[in-house]
């Protein structure tokens, strides 16, 4: 069992308190947007024994267990993080598996190198995500269906709009998109629904979709004045996550986080590709090749929850059903003194309130990540008032 000092990713869009707060640290006055747990190896976790990519790869069997570093190929195949955004990251989608590994080759044969930034595929991976609110959280995430799309443009009243309406409803979704992605000069269009969703925002508006839509657009074009991403974000559901929700992200699924503090997990890849609110590489074609165009009602996680009862007290236990085997994410609070055996690993358990004991060797406080090896056998986790983590293995 080895405690893990996380890597700060210092992103422009990070916030530059929540983490810094959590852990109960002095802000600098620096973005801090991620803090990564995990054994990435671009950013893996330190220990005692070097970085974790490094330690587990002395004796995968050993630390991962035989059957899964068999399956993941000696790799934990997940990345815990705390995310803090201030203003919107890119709109963006992963790759499945199998259009990893295509593009990923594809990118090798024509001799990309690996390192440049106009390459798409880093990896041969999938990175389904999750992210759990620990603030309130909003997101933008899936294609709205196209009957509630096509009300959200009319509410505008912009004959552009009306004009996308009828592409969408008389073409496709996916036409509509890539007609707007590949605009020479998207900047005033952008710029009119810009104007037009600061009047509706002033103003109010009666359908609940039409106004928070409204509200989010005016914010997305402070930060990303005459973006393409704008358009792409009419077409997406936005919601808000109180503390606690979740939203699941797999792939093909259009996306981009607004603003807020939660815990994101995902598969250890580096796979992105984009599609507005970004200065870097956007490639459309390969874009709209991995999207999914299937609308989503409701993009939330519907969570599981149960007290358990322990020798020192009760727990509440929150599940959060993922359809991938790269991780599974359990949450357990308490606002009593309590103790729970977790299982063997490999896992990483993340402190975000509260004081933790592992196996009477390992001490947590909040903002605090350990990796629990698969040889660790059973940990005793405990804990004398109040407390809050996380619990991350492979599905």
């Amino acid at each position: 069992m080895l405690k893990l000092t996380g890597i700060l990713q210092h992103y422009a869009w990070g916030d530059t308190s929540s983490i810094a707060m959590l852990q109960g640290r002095q802000p600098d006055g620096q973005p801090e947007a991620e803090l990564w747990f995990g054994a990435h190896p671009s950013a893996p976790s330190a220990t005692a024994e070097g970085p974790l990519d490094a330690v587990i790869a002395t004796d995968p069997a050993k630390l991962l267990g035989a059957q899964a570093a068999k399956e993941w190929e000696n790799h934990l195949p997940f990345l815990v993080k705390l995310l803090a955004a201030r203003q919107p990251l890119s709109i963006q989608a992963h790759p499945s598996i199998v259009q990893a590994k295509g593009g990923f080759a594809r990118e090798d044969a024509a001799g990309i190198p690996r390192d440049v930034a106009h390459r798409n595929y880093k990896d041969e991976n999938h990175k389904p995500e999750i992210l759990i609110a620990l603030t309130p959280f909003h997101a933008m995430a899936g294609f709205r269906p196209i009957e509630d799309t096509a009300r959200v443009l009319a509410a505008f009243e912009m004959p552009e709009l009306d004009e996308a309406r009828g592409m969408l409803i008389g073409e496709s979704l996916e036409a509509l998109l890539r007609h707007w992605l590949s605009l020479e000069d998207p900047t005033p269009l952008v710029d009119a629904v810009v104007a037009r969703a600061e009047v509706m925002a002033r103003a109010g508006h009666t359908d609940p979709d039409v106004a928070r839509l409204a509200e989010n657009i005016v914010f997305i074009g402070q930060e990303f004045p005459g973006d393409v991403g704008i358009l792409a974000a009419l077409l997406l559901n936005h919601i808000e996550l109180e503390p606690g929700e979740a939203v699941f992200l797999p792939a093909g699924n259009l996306h981009a986080y607004l603003e807020g503090f939660g815990v994101e997990v995902m598969a250890n890849s580096d796979n992105v590709l984009r599609g507005g609110l970004t200065s870097k590489h956007i490639d459309v074609d390969e874009l709209m090749d991995v999207l999914i165009f299937s609308s989503i009602e409701d993009p939330t996680l519907d969570a599981v929850t149960h007290v358990q009862e322990t020798a020192r007290g009760e727990v509440r236990c929150t599940e959060y059903p993922v359809p991938v085997k790269d991780f599974a994410v359990i949450r357990y609070s308490s606002q009593e003194v309590g103790e729970i055996s977790l299982d063997n690993g490999p896992a990483i358990v993340l402190d975000v309130a509260g004081q933790l004991e592992l196996g009477g060797s390992v001490s947590l406080g909040p903002g605090e990540a350990a990796f629990i090896a698969a040889d660790d056998g059973a940990v005793a986790a405990t804990w004398d008032g109040a407390t809050d983590f996380f619990v991350v293995r492979p599905g």
